[in-house]
């Protein structure tokens, strides 16, 4: 299953990533079920992500852009 998730991740990642608004992706928990994340800057740029990838679902998470310390 870890794997399954991994492979989930990185197509989301090649679907969204690079996108306006859009910060990043991530695995997490919702409910006590694995989910993937993405951080979005908005809602205009969170209504293009897709509501699942292989069958995990896609959270939306608002946040800003993100920096490297």
């Amino acid at each position: 299953m870890a794997d399954d998730i991994i492979a989930a991740q990185r197509r989301l990642e090649a679907k969204v990533l690079g996108r306006a608004g859009i910060s990043g992706t991530a695995i997490g928990q919702r409910n006590g079920l694995p989910c993937l994340l993405v951080y979005a800057s908005d809602k205009a740029a969170a209504a293009k992500v897709p509501g699942k990838v292989d069958g995990f679902r896609v959270v939306i998470e608002t946040a800003g852009s993100f920096r490297r310390l």
